[in-house]
């Protein structure tokens, strides 16, 4: 399946269906679910890091159980905007997955998500190192798919 941009896979999308956000991670995917109406992404979950198939199959089965319609996966590109080794192999991982669960897929930069996310959890929360690790992927999730949500929603005509 093509990946699409994110205007395309909001276009693609029935109505009240939701995205499910992947941050892909070494060890964890982080794992983010837009609201119905596509304004707030909120942290859902991980999972572990394995053979694509079985990844493809859990997030197969929580699209199916949480209405998901489409998937947008972290783009890590390089800090100077290129398109390097990481970005390539996020890119090839996306459309695999898109194929094996069936869905739409496009791609959101992912750069310092997982920092700003760590520096808010040290900052606001006060959070032990070993809490932070638990929680970042799924907030870094969360904090790529507010990010394309916010940048791929329609601007209204002002009066």
């Amino acid at each position: 399946m093509p990946l699409f941009n994110m205007h395309q896979i909001r276009a693609h999308l029935g109505h009240g269906q939701r995205l499910l956000g992947i941050d892909p991670g070494q060890k964890t995917i982080g794992l983010a679910l837009s609201d119905p109406l596509l304004m707030l992404a909120s942290s859902y979950g991980t999972l572990k890091r394995g053979k694509l198939g079985a990844v493809a199959a859990e997030i197969g089965r929580i699209a199916t159980r949480e209405g998901v319609g489409g998937l947008v996966c972290g783009l890590p590109l390089s800090m100077d905007g290129s398109f390097g080794p990481a970005a390539q192999a996020a890119h090839d991982w996306t459309r695999n997955l898109s194929d094996l669960v069936g869905l739409p897929a496009a791609m959101w930069d992912e750069r310092l998500s997982s920092s700003a996310v760590n520096r808010m959890l040290i900052q606001d929360a006060d959070l032990t190192r070993q809490r932070r690790a638990e929680l970042v992927d799924k907030l870094a999730a969360a904090y790529m798919l507010q990010a394309a949500l916010d940048a791929s929603a329609t601007q209204s005509e002002p009066d």
